[in-house]
């Protein structure tokens, strides 16, 4: 997996009084996220159609600030999902930021497609497909990129109770699509009204990695965002705390659904235990020159993992077969790339149980390179220490070493620096992404 990109930092996002794509993305102005940058980001998908307005406002006495989002050409608020994903495919965004947004989009519209039974490429967005919503989504993962947050993690999530007038009519809360996107989060109801939107939701479930309460780190900044309403006694605001995780490896609770069956005293509980998705296709017509680019891509979208292994398929055809682990939230956007940079017409889905050790990163000097060793651990001791290839090769270049000369240095860099088996986990040891 490829190192988290520089600064390292962890994102904690307290949604116990709900989330809304607004409220978020005015907490990470709050905590450090430029406008401007945002904004840009905002314009490069939806061009010349709103602007961003951020204001200063009190919830039940809690100082938050308020992003509004004022509409620059009239607006229609049904939009399919093919036509948003062409939209953020073909924006010039940094690959972080597209990655998130497809992401995000692409979890709601597997949650929308569930509800009204229907194929995800036939989904129609009512007020998510409206300007101000795509501009939402877009400024939050933008403002993530911005600051640096390498991991996202949540509180539970309050949800609301009562109805809401919606595209159909006056209907529940929480409204179908958000029990959808938290199928396997902790959440809670009560409170007046629908305190989490399906934007917010999908947002907060499809870019986090896990859930729990805030997590040991050094504080770098935190930010409140507020809501619309001023409920008395209760602050309707989003809260984001970012820090650089101390203490070993940033790990959390698993937010995903658990077993079935009770963990037997067999199962090893000390490693950290998460259902996945293998999404496989077989490939026999592709270039295999594209194989690389591929297996990046789709890592670069949030795979745990992709491989290939050869096969022989019918009438003796030599072929490949793609197959790549996630977690669920990541399925719908790694689904399109599927599609997108192979010939496959179809894709195979089975879920598997992964026992992982913790691991995180440390970095050492070699010839003046930096080298991002990933150290796996348990128990307080390391496992393994292994360099990161792509720091090894860019060292190379740089040196005008062989890459096999700097590997062996690097390897003695990670001894000398005590990243061996059996050794003490480093202090300040980054989170893995």
């Amino acid at each position: 997996m490829e190192r988290p990109a520089e600064p390292d930092r962890a994102a904690w996002l307290d949604l116990s009084a709900g989330v809304a794509g607004d409220m978020l993305l005015a907490a990470l102005v709050d905590a450090g996220a430029p406008l401007s940058q945002v904004q840009s980001a905002v314009d490069a998908v939806i061009p010349d159609t709103v602007r961003l307005v951020v204001s200063e406002v009190q919830r039940a006495g809690m100082r938050a600030l308020k992003v509004d989002v004022e509409l620059l050409a009239p607006d229609q608020h049904h939009r399919s999902w093919s036509v948003i994903r062409s939209r953020l495919t073909a924006a010039p965004l940094d690959d972080s930021t597209r990655h998130r947004a497809l992401r995000a989009f692409g979890a709601l519209a597997e949650a929308e497609a569930r509800v009204h039974g229907v194929g995800v490429d036939e989904v129609h967005f009512h007020e998510v497909g409206a300007w101000d919503s795509i501009a939402d989504v877009v400024g939050v993962c933008a403002a993530l990129t911005s600051l640096g947050v390498s991991s996202v993690t949540v509180s539970r999530i309050a949800l609301g109770s009562g109805t809401v007038n919606a595209a159909h009519g006056r209907i529940p809360v929480p409204v179908p699509a958000v029990l959808e996107l938290v199928r396997g989060w902790d959440v809670v109801s009560g409170g007046d009204g629908e305190l989490a939107t399906p934007t917010g939701v999908a947002l907060a479930t499809a870019l986090a990695t896990g859930q729990g309460d805030l997590p040991p780190v050094q504080v770098i900044s935190r930010g409140v965002g507020a809501g619309t309403k001023d409920v008395p006694g209760r602050p309707n605001v989003v809260r984001v705390v970012l820090g650089q995780p101390v203490g070993g490896s940033f790990t959390v609770d698993s937010a995903l659904p658990p077993d079935d069956h009770d963990a037997g005293a067999s199962e090893p509980t000390d490693l950290e235990s998460a259902e996945m998705v293998v999404l496989e296709a077989n490939v026999d017509d592709l270039d295999p020159r594209l194989w690389p680019t591929v297996i990046d891509a789709l890592m670069d979208a949030g795979a745990a993992d992709a491989w290939l292994t050869p096969i022989v398929m019918k009438r003796g055809r030599p072929a490949q077969q793609l197959s790549v682990l996630t977690d669920a939230r990541h399925r719908a956007a790694l689904c399109e790339l599927f599609l997108a940079t192979t010939t496959t017409i179809g894709i195979r889905e089975t879920t598997v149980r992964r026992w992982a050790l913790a691991r995180g990163w440390c970095d050492v000097d070699v010839d003046g390179c930096r080298i991002g060793v990933k150290v796996a651990h348990r128990d307080g001791r390391v496992v393994t220490a292994t360099p990161e290839f792509r720091d090894v090769e860019a060292a190379a270049s740089t040196s005008g070493l062989p890459v096999r000369h700097v590997l062996d240095r690097s390897v003695a860099a990670a001894v000398v620096a005590g990243l061996v088996a059996g050794a003490a986990v480093p202090e300040g040891l980054r989170a893995q992404a």
